[in-house]
């Protein structure tokens, strides 16, 4: 007959935990590198692919901004690969049906320790970006083609990834 000893009972699921909580990066983690793509697919309608040309660069470059005090030659790597650009336009926000969103599979990896790893969709939309606006932008003038709009939703997609890491 199996004996169970007390201890290793009450300390597995502790342990299970632990190790479950490894699988995602912590505010220490390093981070590597951050690459970020854009398949010209993922421009929806033309008033993406004039606005959002550089995309993929200025994302990476607000994710960077973010984890600058954590950069490392060793850590985890960040890659998003941008699936959907779309924005409204002045006929689908008068009428309510405004479709302005930025989407985008995110994959956080540590080659050097495998359990150290997350893949998900992130998808932002203009009500989320909303917190991002400058406190004098005027919310009922905007435009999604307006650079206060296009960094607002850039700045939130990079937001989401780093409160990510940081889970």
């Amino acid at each position: 007959m199996a004996r169970f000893n007390k201890t290793t009972v009450l300390v597995g699921p502790l342990v299970g935990l632990l190790l479950a909580g490894a699988a995602f990066a912590a505010p220490d983690d390093k981070v590597k590198s951050v690459d970020v793509e854009m398949d010209i697919t993922a421009l929806t309608n033309a008033a993406a692919a004039v606005r959002f040309a550089n995309t993929a660069d200025d994302l990476q470059g607000a994710i960077l901004a973010r984890v600058v005090d954590r950069t490392a030659e060793e850590g985890i790597e960040i890659k998003i690969d941008l699936s959907e650009v779309e924005l409204s336009n002045s006929f689908t926000d008068a009428v309510g049906a405004a479709d302005t969103r930025l989407v985008g599979v995110v994959n956080v990896s540590d080659m050097n320790d495998n359990t150290n790893f997350n893949t998900y969709e992130l998808t932002v939309t203009v009500e989320q970006a909303a917190t991002f606006f400058p406190q004098e932008f005027d919310q009922t003038t905007m435009t999604a083609s307006s650079d206060e709009f296009y960094q607002a939703l850039i700045a939130a997609f990079a937001d989401g990834v780093v409160r990510r890491l940081d889970e």
